[in-house]
């Protein structure tokens, strides 16, 4: 008879490692959905603003709650400014640290870009040519 009750002994605690082994698998894919929800989320509530500019520029965008960013456009004349809130912005085109362009009213929309390209006069977007 101590072989049945260490048979169940066995059993009860085969039981209880695989409740416990699968609480702790519950809970980490809760963890990390979690996480990708926020990702996710963060991405459903931002839109971006891209276009063109002079090659050396900086483009900056902020509105009136405080939500502001600042690239630096690249060696093709590209810009983006990505993750920026909903709402209503001023962005501004700088060269050699003075703002020489300002575009008033850009409005940012739930997961959509906005294109705004800057004058590029003198094929300034292209950048140097290569030969």
């Amino acid at each position: 008879m101590s072989n049945n009750g260490s048979l169940s002994n066995n059993h009860s605690r085969r039981h209880l490692g695989s409740i416990l082994g699968s609480l702790a698998i519950a809970a980490a894919v809760g963890v990390f959905g979690l996480a990708g929800s926020t990702a996710a989320h963060a991405q459903a509530t931002a839109g971006s603003i891209f276009g063109k500019a002079p090659v050396g520029a900086t483009v900056s965008a902020h509105n009136t709650t405080g939500a502001q960013r600042h690239v630096s456009v690249d060696a093709k004349g590209r810009y983006t400014i990505g993750a920026l809130p909903v709402g209503i912005y001023t962005v501004e085109l700088e060269l050699d640290g003075h703002v020489v362009s300002q575009k008033n009213g850009v409005q940012i929309i739930v997961g959509r870009g906005f294109k705004l390209d800057f004058d590029c006069a003198n094929d300034q977007c292209k950048g140097p040519s290569n030969g």
